[in-house]
């Protein structure tokens, strides 16, 4: 219930920070927070070289907003993200956004051929008996997503399986509680065998 509430507070606030800065940002603003707020993590296109950060090229723009001001407003954890999201506008967030969604996503190196055949399997059929869903239901065949669900496709492997983990012990929230569901039946062999099939895909 307070979950729900906290969430319901956020969505308000977002919506007031988007109406109360009705200027887009100049390129300049944009280029300097990628410069000053960004680029140490993710890279200056959203390309992310460490694989304990997520990259953000080609990622749904919309879900980028959302995720950015769940940061902003503590709704989801993160020390440093909470502290780069300050000040932010919610224009600012918005524009961010469109940068990142528009760069070019590099997919990762194939990895072992029974690795990802595995990983496709779960992806796209899940297992029935013991209660996974398939992740093709909500993330698309080709692990697109859409608007406010993240583009799994050509992410790293590692930042999947680490977010799979967060999500089985319920320390990352959702509105999707099928994630808490579906990651807490999985096995480690397949959170490594789904991010490895996800990581190699375009």
């Amino acid at each position: 219930m307070k979950l729900a509430l906290r969430r319901m507070i956020a969505l308000f606030a977002l919506a007031a920070a988007c109406a109360a800065g009705a200027a887009t940002p100049a390129p300049e603003r944009i280029g300097e927070l990628v410069r000053t707020r960004c680029y140490t993590c993710h890279g200056p296109t959203g390309q992310s070289s460490n694989a304990d950060f997520p990259k953000l090229a080609g990622q749904n723009a919309d879900y980028l907003v959302r995720q950015m001001f769940n940061f902003q407003t503590r709704l989801r954890k993160s020390t440093e993200m909470e502290k780069e999201m300050t000040g932010l506008t919610g224009n600012d967030i918005e524009e961010l956004a469109k940068y990142f969604s528009r760069q070019q996503l590099v997919p990762g190196k194939p990895a072992d051929a029974a690795l990802i055949e595995a990983g496709r399997k779960i992806y796209l059929a899940g297992s029935p008996e013991r209660g996974i869903s398939a992740c093709a239901v909500c993330h698309g065949d080709m692990a697109r997503g859409a608007r406010m669900l993240p583009r799994l496709a050509g992410q790293h492997a590692r930042y999947l399986a680490i977010q799979l983990r967060r999500f089985a012990e319920q320390s990352r929230t959702t509105d999707q509680m099928l994630m808490h569901s579906v990651a807490s039946k999985m096995t480690e062999d397949e959170i490594w065998a789904v991010s490895y099939f996800l990581s190699g895909l375009d």
